[in-house]
């Protein structure tokens, strides 16, 4: 499952979103969004995961929680359109 992760401090990074993430399973990829511009995240990321009952759990246990100072919006994503 696709998780997109939104409200990310702008510090944060992808290793970081890794750590948060693997106490509910195996991660397949994690990827923060940034500017092509400045180089400077744009404050949303995107990870997957291979186990769809993990990533639920991951999405109902951290919405909304803070991290990094922020509260954390976690949610399945949405495919490209």
């Amino acid at each position: 499952m696709n998780i997109y992760l939104g409200n990310l401090n702008y510090g944060v990074k992808e290793q970081d979103l890794q750590t948060l993430l693997e106490g509910f399973g195996a991660i397949d990829s994690v990827k923060i969004i940034v500017d092509r511009e400045s180089g400077r995240s744009k404050g949303f990321g995107f990870a997957e995961m291979s186990d769809d009952e993990a990533a639920k759990r991951a999405i109902e246990e951290l919405s909304g929680k803070e991290f990094a100072g922020r509260a954390l919006v976690i949610k399945e994503a949405r495919p490209r359109v």
